[in-house]
């Protein structure tokens, strides 16, 4: 039934699943961490915090680990005005400007250097190999990508991305909604056909090869149409989208088009289910939605992409999430949906983290 609750089997007790561990294709800690002061912030992770992700929430619900995303945030973006307008039946937002490298840097390195102070105080394990992202799902520690929203802070020269590869960046977006110099930015619309302006530069086209001799995933999940065809032709890798949903279902511009869907299948890659509503709804719209929006998106990317080829990407901490899940803590009720849905074991295994692993693995090579 839509939108029904769990139900218990003894008295009002309602058991729900914790395993398997989930690992997630996205999250926006880091930038609410930075927000609340950065590395001083960083306790608040440990002990509890307002917002969808924290240590107890994880453990809770059976968060094992994920990308954590640097993003430089946009000064010129009402928020309020923003999500207004998406709770309309239609909506075109336009992009953010443009963020200067030498804004860009200082906040990629307050967030970097967050990220390694929860590692200090034990919060979690940044990986730089799936063996390693293997070894804490097995032991309980929190695993944890370092991933980058928006390549701003990025010099052409690639002297910054060098730098964070050695630190541990091991997944990269070029572009956020806003133009970068390696690209167009996907814009807030709805309804649209998924086309909405140009693709890589010069430099983004450098920037695909660079993360490919590194190793680096490239994120197609806030491409355009015309970028994310760039990044098929240019690159070596698995074409993975970490927190994206099916256009067939919802006809927003972030979502991938059945095409886009297929070009990932051949190249045996994967995409993150988004929980943001406003990429879940039929209509657009930015207002709660059932845990059935989920399964219908999963049910269409399941089939156009296979069950090898699916996996989660929250976007925990940076978008409005059905409030049947609520937090990193309300993840056992997506694993009960799951299973009453009909998906078996062994897909539910690959679902929460086993896909994600496999392309890992092919990404990184190790």
């Amino acid at each position: 039934m839509r939108g029904a609750k769990p139900r218990g089997t003894s008295g009002d007790r309602v058991t729900l699943p914790t395993e398997p561990a989930i690992f997630d294709g996205h999250n926006d800690v880091l930038l609410r961490l930075f927000r609340a002061g950065g590395p001083m912030a960083a306790e608040q992770f440990l002990t509890g915090r307002a917002g969808h992700l924290d240590l107890p929430g994880a453990r809770a619900g059976g968060f094992g680990g994920g990308f954590f995303a640097i993003f430089v945030p946009s000064n010129d973006i009402d928020l309020d005005d923003t999500t207004g307008r998406m709770r309309a039946g239609s909506y075109d937002l336009p992009l953010p400007a443009p963020i200067e490298w030498e804004d860009a840097l200082p906040v990629v390195m307050t967030q970097a250097a967050t990220l390694f102070r929860l590692e200090e105080l034990g919060a979690l394990k940044v990986c730089r190999t799936a063996a390693e992202i293997r070894v804490c799902l097995a032991s309980g520690t929190l695993a944890a990508v370092l991933h980058m929203e928006g390549a701003e802070a990025i010099d052409p020269e690639f002297h910054v991305l060098d730098v964070l590869y050695r630190a541990g960046l091991r997944s990269l977006g070029p572009v956020w909604s806003r133009p970068t110099i390696y690209g167009a930015g996907v814009p807030f619309r709805y309804p649209s056909d998924g086309d909405t302006g140009g693709g890589l530069t010069e430099d983004g086209i450098d920037l695909v090869k660079r993360c490919n001799r590194l190793g680096i995933l490239i994120d197609l999940s806030h491409m355009t149409m015309a970028g994310f065809w760039d990044v098929a032709r240019q690159s070596t890798a698995p074409l993975v989208a970490t927190h994206s949903n099916a256009h067939a279902i919802t006809p927003q511009a972030r979502n991938l088009t059945d095409a886009q869907l297929d070009a990932i299948a051949a190249s045996d890659g994967m995409v993150g289910l988004n929980f943001a509503v406003a990429f879940l709804r039929p209509d657009g719209r930015m207002v709660d939605t059932a845990i059935d929006d989920m399964l219908r998106h999963l049910d269409h990317l399941l089939h156009r992409l296979g069950e090898t080829r699916v996996g989660l990407g929250s976007d925990f901490d940076g978008a409005i999430i059905p409030s049947d899940i609520g937090t990193a803590a309300g993840l056992p009720a997506l694993r009960r949906a799951m299973a009453e849905h009909g998906y078996g074991a062994a897909l539910i295994e690959r679902l929460c983290h086993g896909n994600w692993l496999r392309v890992l693995e092919r990404t990184w090579g190790a």
